[in-house]
């Protein structure tokens, strides 16, 4: 598979967000250790607006707007600082696109670099600081280099890259939230928030696939 179109890509969403809402408890257990153990809700909160997205999607509102509205919709999620920044994310895959009516390999690509960078601008949070970039950051590297012809295989790359940077979080000493004023004793646990990201592209490698 090299594109998806509007069919595909409410898949891809839906999907996601009921892979997403199976880990939910996961994350509020995680988040509960030295956050404030609501992680899992937010994220809950989030994927029902994708599915209402989904399920409301006209036929004259584009992929572009379809997922700019998402954004906007998530960034308005109460619940901390994911709301901002799942919104953040959705809205930066969003600005590259114009009038496309199906998505290629190098529209995600397009679409992913631009996430980041909207993401960069609104956090200092960076590879080893404990965080969703732990995750997000290797993830969208993977998909950013990716030079193969599959859409499957480029999700499940950056999804592997997005499991290992969730893993490495266990070594790494809180530096932002509530969590940072626990210091070394966040060693050994992974960060929620790098967890929830590493499931998000674990759900598109998945939507892929099915």
């Amino acid at each position: 598979m090299q594109e998806i179109g509007r069919k595909g890509i409410k898949h891809l969403f839906s999907i996601t967000a009921e892979f997403l809402l199976s880990h939910c408890n996961e994350f509020n257990k995680i988040d509960s250790k030295f956050g404030d153990g609501d992680h899992g809700v937010t994220i809950t909160k989030i994927c029902h607006t994708i599915e209402n997205h989904i399920d409301n999607w006209e036929e004259n509102c584009s992929i572009k707007k379809f997922i700019e509205n998402l954004g906007e919709d998530i960034m308005g999620v109460n619940g901390g600082s994911a709301g901002p920044l799942w919104g953040t994310l959705f809205i930066g895959l969003s600005i590259p696109l114009s009038s496309e009516e199906k998505l290629s390999i190098e529209s995600f690509k397009k679409m992913f670099k631009s996430s980041l960078d909207e993401l960069q601008e609104i956090t200092l949070a960076k590879i080893g600081d404990k965080t969703m970039m732990d995750s997000f950051v290797p993830a969208v590297e993977s998909i950013i280099s990716y030079d193969g012809e599959s859409l499957e295989k480029m999700f499940d790359k950056a999804s592997e890259a997005a499991i290992k940077g969730c893993e490495n979080t266990k070594d790494y000493i809180a530096k932002f939230g509530r969590a940072k004023n626990y210091g070394d004793k966040t060693i050994g646990t992974i960060d929620a928030g790098a967890y929830s990201i590493s499931l998000l592209f674990q759900g598109f490698s998945k939507a892929l696939k099915a």
